[in-house]
């Protein structure tokens, strides 16, 4: 029992010193034990590790590059029954980690979302993200054969043990469609059942302190590489004995 809460950062240290008291503040209404980690670059770039023990959350260094060597990272550490992982640059309001939590508790599910799109949710990103956040949503809902609205998004908790047993291979933000896919294909192979995606509606902010990191030109080409790449992965896992 218990639940690993991950951070991913990359000169986030000024949005941590706010985010942090936050997360701690909503995890101590749980009836769980945590532990929160800080998944920081393989080279410091800032104060992270001095906010991260200020408020105890561990800190760690990433093994591989880029995003999904980050989360690759997070998914190695963590050694709880449940992985919740959230944006540490303040998008993600950790008022919404109890809903989160008791919706993933009531068994019905794989994983839960913290979805912009489900009913009830909204964001506040530009009206250009919002356009190209749908069409990627659109997409890859086809693509991975998931009935979720909001694929794109990293505010989720998962179960550890099935995190553990992927294979994940993107380096960028597309490693969340493949995960959400492969876990799909993991359990269809182990039992036969289908993968169960529950959202809660939360309302996205925009980034607290600095600037995004994500670079457009190379973002839509990974993702429009990886969508093939996915869509082959579900053809023949579709068609494997």
């Amino acid at each position: 029992m218990g639940i690993c809460v991950m951070l991913l950062a990359y000169k986030e240290e000024e949005n941590l010193r706010v985010l942090l008291p936050k997360i701690i503040e909503q995890m101590d209404k749980l009836p769980e034990r945590y532990s929160i980690t800080v998944i920081d670059t393989e080279e410091p770039t800032d104060n992270t590790s001095d906010v991260c023990r200020e408020y105890g959350a561990r800190y760690v260094n990433q093994r591989y590059p880029k995003f999904g060597g980050a989360f690759r990272t997070a998914i190695e550490e963590a050694s709880a029954d449940k992985f919740l992982i959230l944006d540490s640059d303040g998008s993600h309001d950790p008022k919404y980690i109890p809903d989160i939590y008791k919706l993933f508790t009531e068994g019905r599910y794989d994983v839960v979302i913290g979805s912009r799109y489900t009913k009830g949710g909204s964001t506040n990103d530009a009206k250009s993200s919002q356009i190209m956040s749908h069409m990627l949503n659109f997409a890859y809902g086809i693509v991975l054969g998931i009935n979720a609205k909001d694929l794109s998004t990293d505010y989720r908790m998962y179960r550890t043990k099935q995190l553990k047993r992927l294979n994940l291979t993107c380096q960028n933000y597309d490693v969340l469609e493949e995960t959400l896919l492969k876990l799909k294909i993991d359990k269809k192979k182990l039992k036969g059942k289908k993968l169960r995606v529950g959202e809660v509606p939360i309302h996205f902010e925009k980034r607290m302190y600095g600037e995004s990191k994500r670079q457009l030109i190379p973002f839509i080409i990974d993702y429009i590489k990886t969508l093939f790449r996915l869509l082959g992965l579900r053809v023949k896992s579709t068609f494997a004995k």
